[in-house]
């Protein structure tokens, strides 16, 4: 009994039932001024619907009344781009004026119904009174008068049920909003990718060269070299928190644009930060770097972060080799070491993993693995 009762305790039972009696007020005016033509508002409501902002209109309505809370509701607030869009919203305007029109009926007469039953107990009923009308007293209509009540508390509910269903269904996403809302989200899950990316390649980068530093610090027992390993640790450390300071202010920020992420122009930080480390680093640019298109400036330089921390992770302080060179249509990074006392390279962790997706996003290609001995990291992207 009390689960049946429930829908009388919650607030959207009654903002359903208001939204169902909105288009009644525009009936009841109109059948104020020709009550002989009942059927023009419905004819009225074909061009109206037509119209690609009345779907945002009908949609926001049905949002808050129809779902109120809820944050799927299944229901566009977008216009009408469609025909079958435009179709679709004169379909539903005229099933909500059946719907309200039968809600109107049903909470204006049902209680009538229900007090002059009880009235019939001691006196006749009027005979303008539907059902009941001219029925003389009686001690049965006692019994029949909580029926309509019952009756419109059924027709409530489930007119409320009903039309938020039928709202689902006619002012629903087409298939175009559908195909927005889903490349929208990937676009966010590529954005949460690229982030965590972003954070394993920085704060990764940071921690490995401070471990080396630290290593070949109390290794070497000098005043001086650790001096200058404190001072590498401390200009990384300070690096990598401004990396982490920006990642997060993307995500508190989503609509922050990424061109304040470091490229390939920065990249002497990078080797520096290697040498610093022990490791004899030997660069080479060629060509035009501050001309590279932001997105491959920017990936150019991350890839070549993750190829110089997996050398100081999994070689430490070997000569490495870097070549960067801009051609007219493509971008090429070499990250060459040898493999220290044989041992293999990185293998197939995320680094690599991740060097190779940002290479296909651009679509480029990246290759790593051994080679005559050493362990190469090569990296084409176009430029266009």
């Amino acid at each position: 009994m009390v689960r049946l009762l429930r829908p009388l305790l919650r607030g959207t039972t009654y903002t359903r039932l208001l939204h169902l009696w909105v288009p009644v007020a525009a009936f009841s005016v109109w059948m104020f001024i020709e009550p002989e033509l009942p059927w023009v508002p419905a004819l009225v409501v074909i061009p109206v619907g037509l119209i690609p902002a009345v779907r945002v209109g009908e949609g926001v309505q049905a949002r808050l009344l129809l779902t109120p809370g809820e944050r799927e509701p299944g229901i566009s607030v977008e216009p009408a781009t469609t025909w079958r869009d435009r179709l679709r919203t004169v379909l539903w305007l005229e099933v909500r004026l059946v719907l309200g029109a039968v809600a109107a009926f049903a909470t204006v007469w049902l209680p009538i119904v229900a007090y002059t039953a009880a009235a019939g107990v001691v006196e006749p009923v009027p005979e303008d009174i539907p059902v009941l009308h001219g029925a003389q007293p009686h001690w049965a209509y006692a019994l029949a008068a909580p029926l309509p009540l019952v009756v419109l508390y059924a027709v409530v509910v489930g007119l409320g049920e009903l039309a938020a269903a039928v709202a689902r269904r006619l002012l629903g996403p087409s298939a175009a909003e559908r195909l927005a809302a889903l490349e929208e989200r990937t676009e966010q899950l590529l954005e949460r990718n690229r982030i965590a990316r972003e954070l394993h390649d920085s704060i990764g980068h940071a921690l490995t060269v401070a471990v080396v530093q630290a290593g070949a610090a109390r290794a070497a027992g000098s005043p001086e070299f650790t001096d200058r390993a404190l001072e590498a640790i401390e200009e990384t450390g300070r690096a990598a928190l401004e990396d982490l300071e920006r990642v997060l202010g993307v995500l508190r920020e989503s609509g922050q644009p990424a061109s304040s992420r470091p490229t390939l122009v920065d990249a002497d930080r990078l080797l520096e930060s290697a040498r610093a480390s022990g490791a004899k680093v030997d660069a080479e640019v060629t060509g035009p770097v501050d001309t590279l298109p932001g997105p491959v400036s920017r990936e150019g330089y991350r890839i070549l972060q993750e190829a110089l921390t997996n050398v100081l992770r999994h070689a430490g302080a070997v000569p490495t080799r870097v070549r960067v060179r801009v051609t007219d249509g493509a971008l090429s990074l070499e990250v060459r070491n040898p493999l220290a006392d044989g041992r293999a390279g990185p293998g197939r962790g995320s680094g690599l993993r991740g060097m190779r997706e940002r290479a296909a996003l651009l679509g480029g290609r990246a290759h790593t693995g051994p080679d005559d001995g050493d362990w190469q990291v090569r990296v084409e992207l176009p430029l266009g």
